[in-house]
């Protein structure tokens, strides 16, 4: 009975806190010292992101090309070996076979030395795109009166108000274009971040 007791308080209680945001397309009463943002879709929904990442994809499309003209090149060879056996003596054929299956490992080790090349490519640009969003988040945050932006994927529960990734999104790609973002201040001074924001780790 006690249990069932204290999941109806538990149950009250997260109601009472849903019922204390503001519903959707309201205005919150007040600004709000904690904000949330996401910051992967901010990477994969911004134009300014994607702009940055054009050049490591075909990087990455004509890596696979490569690897796939390898793979046939060596099928082949591979198969002119197999028709080669029978007419071989067995030594020359396994001196054969060790050299091709060595050459396979080089060329294995290559492609994936390139591979990871590529992934640190990725991971250098999203985080040169998270560091060009830093000062857009800074004026967010200085905007509202927030004194830290929460990942919100870490979050439990946060309102839909607090989270600022659509027009963190926005303020980029009109950056991106040159155009004002909008409800920015052109004439208002760069805000500072110290204090302002603070990111979260693990980005």
């Amino acid at each position: 009975m006690d249990d069932r007791r204290g999941g109806l308080a538990a149950a009250a209680l997260l109601l009472a806190a849903l019922l204390a945001f503001p519903s959707a397309g309201q205005e919150p009463a007040a600004p709000s010292p904690i904000l949330t943002l996401d910051p992967e879709r901010l990477y994969v929904r911004s134009r300014a992101a994607a702009r940055g990442l054009a050049a490591v994809e075909a990087q990455a499309e004509a890596l696979a090309t490569e690897n796939r003209e390898i793979e046939a090149a060596l099928a082949a060879e591979e198969l002119d070996l197999t028709e080669k056996r029978p007419d071989m003596e067995p030594a020359a054929f396994r001196k054969l076979a060790d050299a091709f299956d060595e050459k396979v490992q080089i060329i294995r080790d290559e492609q994936d030395a390139k591979a990871r090349e590529l992934q640190q490519l990725r991971d250098e640009e999203r985080q040169a795109f998270l560091q060009r969003a830093r000062p857009v988040l800074a004026e967010i945050a200085r905007e509202r009166g927030a004194y830290i932006v929460l990942d919100r994927r870490s979050v439990f529960l946060s309102a839909d108000q607090i989270d600022i990734t659509d027009e963190a999104i926005q303020r980029m790609d009109a950056a991106l274009d040159g155009a004002p973002a909008a409800d920015s201040d052109p004439d208002s001074e760069p805000p500072s971040e110290a204090g302002a924001v603070q990111e979260s780790r693990g980005q």
